[in-house]
């Protein structure tokens, strides 16, 4: 098999260079270039010195277009605009597209769902083993628990992320909606600030925290009366993320068109 030709979106972000550490570690993968916007300082710089390594012959470039056409995969944790962008192009060159990207609304999500049918979109909140494992254990207790626990879903991350709730909160109410067999719309409660009356029994709420240079922290609490079950999920290095990324870029070879997420590339469904 020949080398997978990789393309990192925003390549001197915090993910994009924890993609570039691991990928260079991996030798059935050959990073061919990066992308930032016009503009940007690593603009024309080769990767491996953007990332105080020895050059890699591979720079940063600004046009999608031109990158994407000779890439077999790009990995993307930038912004929802871009993350669009970069799916529709994915869909005319018919490549892989791993999206790490959150914050989309329901017109992003169908946009990305169109796309799908001619491009291998991987996409989740979150592409960590652990918490993709969680999500199976937290769909698992809603449905054995059912609507007599209220279940709050708590966050925390560095100063510096923009959405909330997490993408990685998301997925894991999404995880306890289906194990109630219902939509998360239908069963999000309302955020609690100032005089809110009480709490619609059995509902999913969640509270975002933000502080620090904190990676990420995730606890499910199933609270009932008398009793309360809480599962966590603490993220301590970024790497984990960027290990899952390129595992399901090996995965999406040859898959043809779809929407997946990781639990189709860890083998998780059906879930636990």
């Amino acid at each position: 098999m020949s080398e997978l030709k990789l393309v990192i979106a925003g390549a001197a972000g915090r993910m994009g260079q924890a993609i570039l550490h691991e990928a260079l570690k991996q030798p059935a993968i050959k990073i061919i270039a990066g992308l930032e916007a016009p503009g940007h300082a690593a603009q024309g710089k080769d990767l491996g010195c953007l990332a105080n390594l020895p050059a890699i012959g591979a720079k940063v470039e600004s046009d999608p277009l031109t990158v994407i056409a000779k890439a077999d995969v790009i990995i993307d944790f930038t912004r929802p605009q871009v993350s669009l962008t970069l799916a529709d192009l994915a869909a005319q060159a018919r490549i892989v597209h791993v999206i790490g990207t959150t914050g989309f609304d329901n017109a992003d999500e169908a946009r990305i769902n169109a796309a799908a049918r001619h491009a291998t979109i991987i996409k989740s909140g979150n592409m960590s083993l652990g918490v993709n494992l969680l999500a199976g254990l937290v769909e698992l207790a809603a449905r054995a628990l059912g609507p007599a626990f209220d279940i709050e879903i708590v966050e925390l991350h560095h100063r510096l992320k923009v959405d909330a709730p997490s993408g990685t909160a998301q997925l894991l109410g999404q995880a306890a909606a289906q194990g109630r067999d219902a939509r998360l719309d239908d069963l999000r409660s309302q955020p609690h600030h100032g005089h809110t009356g009480p709490r619609a029994s059995g509902t999913i709420g969640f509270a975002s925290l933000r502080g620090g240079s904190v990676v990420g922290d995730h606890t499910v609490i199933f609270a009932g009366e008398g009793e309360r079950i809480e599962l966590t999920h603490r993220a301590e290095d970024r790497t984990i993320f960027a290990t899952g990324a390129l595992k399901a870029a090996l995965w999406g070879q040859g898959k043809g068109p779809g929407l997946f997420d990781m639990q189709d590339v860890l083998g998780l469904r059906p879930r636990i």
